[in-house]
């Protein structure tokens, strides 16, 4: 059973027509002017066949007629062909003048995309080299957030008397720094054991003491 499967592009069309009409249609080197009016020999041979269609014919048509190898075949000398490849009749100056400037026009927008490319990717390896050679700023180790130091109490106190140095009485003791709260709990001439407010009992002299 013939294989009935449409063709999906222009790209397929060209090629199937080249394969179908090989005097008039070619895939590489420089392609030979068509005979005006080529489509409709082209749509009336294709009629019957169901892989492609008169759309798709004319959209490859224009695609081929458009390509550079197409472009340079149109030149002052050069004989139209039809589906067979026999000559149909020569080209005229006007339709040579039109291919020459198509074709330069088309060369220039191409040219002009590839500087554009190529100045962009220029642009990018400068961006990267010089990315690459500024040499990165050290990390900052991140600051330790400092405790505050444990405050001693800053009382205004004077020093006790004789006659105050009693057991069980509430009194500050002076560490140099400051003053902590405690509580006589033995006396011995000069020498007197406080119990601070941690528990910890500890022995100072009596010129020390505060309140």
């Amino acid at each position: 059973m013939e294989n009935t499967e449409k063709l999906k592009n222009s790209k397929e069309v060209i090629a199937y027509i080249a394969e179908r009409f090989p005097q008039c249609f070619t895939l590489e080197g420089e392609a030979k002017p068509l005979k005006i009016g080529i489509f409709q020999d082209l749509a009336e041979r294709l009629t019957d066949d169901e892989k492609v269609s008169k759309t798709q014919l004319r959209a490859a048509l224009r695609q081929y007629t458009s390509s550079w190898r197409y472009l340079h075949g149109v030149k002052l000398g050069a004989t139209r062909v039809d589906l067979d490849g026999n000559p149909s009749g020569e080209l005229e100056a006007e339709h040579v003048e039109h291919a020459q400037a198509t074709l330069a026009e088309s060369k220039a927008r191409v040219q002009a995309r590839r500087k554009e490319q190529a100045d962009k990717n220029r642009e990018e390896r400068a961006a990267k080299a010089k990315a690459k050679a500024t040499p990165k700023a050290p990390r900052k180790p991140k600051a330790e957030a400092k405790k505050p130091a444990a405050k001693v109490a800053q009382i205004e106190t004077r020093e006790l008397k004789s006659d105050e140095i009693l057991i069980g009485k509430d009194i500050n003791v002076n560490m140099g720094q400051g003053n902590m709260a405690a509580t006589i709990v033995e006396i011995n001439k000069d020498d007197v054991r406080v119990r601070l407010a941690n528990g910890l009992q500890m022995v100072v002299k009596a010129e020390h003491l505060r309140v």
